[in-house]
């Protein structure tokens, strides 16, 4: 009887010793951003990676992850696991007003025992992380931040509830890395979940600490200190012998900004879409899974997932639990992390605004009843016209689904902020657009209130220094006009800003 005790002991030790080891920390990285022609192991022309690359050769790449096309609603969709009609995330604006408890990412991981810590972009989701189950963060608002360009005005981020300012010679993305080094020290004893939202490649794009004094591709200069950065992430966890246990995922947020796009091609071929688009490439992005002994090396995955399965994935992967009384959208990939066979999905959703679209391997339907033959993609997809039976299968899940009867969108259709002076509650609504000059417009003044008019899609009469820089085709030199436009330091360029290139106005 002693010796069956002994041996029941025994089993009872290894079985909690594979669990153990089925429980893995795991690394959320999420570039923002970052399309798959940016990636040298999705083909890239003019983009390396070397580091990601590596991580896809020792781990499974993924070529089928779709997520929404813009930051807050693909953000959203990851922290709550459910499609934007039932959270209402549709639009960058609704993101930030979004009920605190939808985001259940950090809480899954806090119910099954696990120190987490948020890293980075935060600025398109309610409140702070640390409301969000976050034990520790370092969160900076907006987006884009690289340095602190005047030293009069030091950008400002939040660590653990405690207002910093970013010296003049401190760059965010080194901070960010150390702050997550220092965070996986003080957790090597425990599991742990680590959201690592980078800074980059969001625009401005600014200088590396790597940058030549003359680089003429500050934007490759970007691509390749994320890259090293990630490694340099790897090395810390291989020193602290803590590689074996650790699951990383790394995907982009959405694809690449539109400035970036005509040297974004994958063997010479433009690809469909970019951020903010609802085409292929708007929420096709790159997804790479890495679990040393666990995910499948080498392997080159086209099965479709979408960014609402990571929350029911991890809640398998740690044990965690999820409420009971809400509806998630997330299909579990765990088994396929672990190497098994698994479930996987016959189709995803994707939405934006009030646009929308379901698509399997080969066909895509949108709000419209729009059919499109994927064979093509990421390069092309061709409009189907008449009867087919995909249009009737596809019909069938949005029927399911029903988005047209969720929350519904509160923008103005693109998904963008429609207008940010109705941001902060209790603020007056945006005043009138302003009147341009009185003195009758010089032809080129004519011409640039043309060009301002076709930017100023929402009508607002003013654009942002965010949406600027991604709607020119070198965001560092439209940085720079901007600062100059700027002539009222608010952030905001006006029309008439914009028409007299920031000068004062004639009388």
């Amino acid at each position: 009887m002693k010796y069956l005790f002994s041996i029941l002991s025994s089993l009872i030790v290894v079985f909690g010793q594979t669990q153990a080891a089925d429980k893995p920390n795991v690394i959320f990285i999420l570039a923002d951003d970052f399309g798959i022609g940016n990636v040298g192991c999705y083909g890239s022309d003019h983009y390396k990676t070397p580091q990601l690359d590596k991580l896809a050769a020792e781990g499974t790449r993924f070529t089928q992850c779709f997520t929404a096309a813009l930051c807050g609603p693909s953000r959203a969709m990851i922290m709550t696991g459910r499609y934007a009609f039932r959270n209402g995330s549709s639009n960058q604006d609704a993101c930030m007003v979004m009920p605190n408890k939808e985001l259940q990412l950090a809480r899954v991981f806090k119910s099954a025992g696990y120190d987490t810590s948020f890293i980075g972009k935060w600025g398109q989701l309610p409140g702070d992380p640390d409301e969000a189950g976050f034990d520790d963060y370092l969160r900076f608002n907006g987006s884009g931040v690289y340095w602190s360009r005047k030293p009069e005005k030091l950008e400002k981020y939040l660590m653990n509830g405690q207002e910093k300012e970013l010296g003049v010679k401190e760059y965010m993305p080194d901070l960010m890395h150390e702050r997550a080094v220092r965070f996986l020290k003080a957790s090597q004893d425990k599991p742990f979940f680590l959201y690592y939202s980078l800074v980059h490649v969001h625009g401005d794009i600014q200088p590396t600490p790597d940058s030549a004094a003359d680089s003429k591709d500050l934007f490759g200069d970007n691509i390749l200190y994320m890259d090293k950065l990630v490694g340099k992430l790897v090395a810390e966890l291989e020193a602290l012998k803590l590689r074996e246990k650790t699951l990383i995922i790394f995907m982009g947020d959405n694809g690449t900004g539109k400035g970036q796009t005509p040297l974004s091609t994958i063997g010479g071929r433009a690809l469909s879409g970019m951020k903010g688009s609802m085409l292929e490439c708007g929420g096709l992005v790159p997804m790479i899974a890495n679990w040393p002994g666990k995910t499948p090396a080498g392997k080159v995955s086209a099965e479709l997932i979408d960014s609402s399965d990571f929350l029911t994935t991890f809640a398998e992967l740690s044990g965690g639990a999820l409420p009971k009384d809400t509806i998630f959208d997330g299909q579990s990939m765990a088994s396929q992390l672990r190497g098994e066979a698994g479930t996987p999905r016959e189709w995803v959703f994707n939405q934006l605004a009030a646009m929308w679209y379901v698509r399997d391997a080969k066909w895509k339907l949108n709000e419209k009843n729009e059919l499109y033959d994927m064979c093509e993609a990421p390069f092309a997809e061709k409009l189907v016209t008449g009867d087919h039976p995909a249009r009737a299968k596809l019909a069938a899940v949005l029927a399911k689904l029903n988005p047209a009867g969720g929350i519904p969108d509160s923008g103005d259709g693109t998904g963008r902020h429609a207008n940010k002076d109705k941001k902060k509650k209790g603020e007056e609504p945006m005043k009138k657009p302003e009147a341009p000059p009185t003195k009758p417009l010089t032809a080129e003044e004519q011409e640039r209130a043309t060009k301002f008019d076709k930017l100023d899609e929402a009508k607002t009469g003013k654009i942002t220094r965010d949406y600027y820089t991604t709607h020119q085709s070198d965001a560092a030199a439209a940085a720079e006009r901007f600062d100059k436009y700027d002539s009222d330091k608010d952030g905001l360029v006006s029309r008439e800003e914009y028409i007299l290139k920031g000068k004062t106005p004639k009388k």
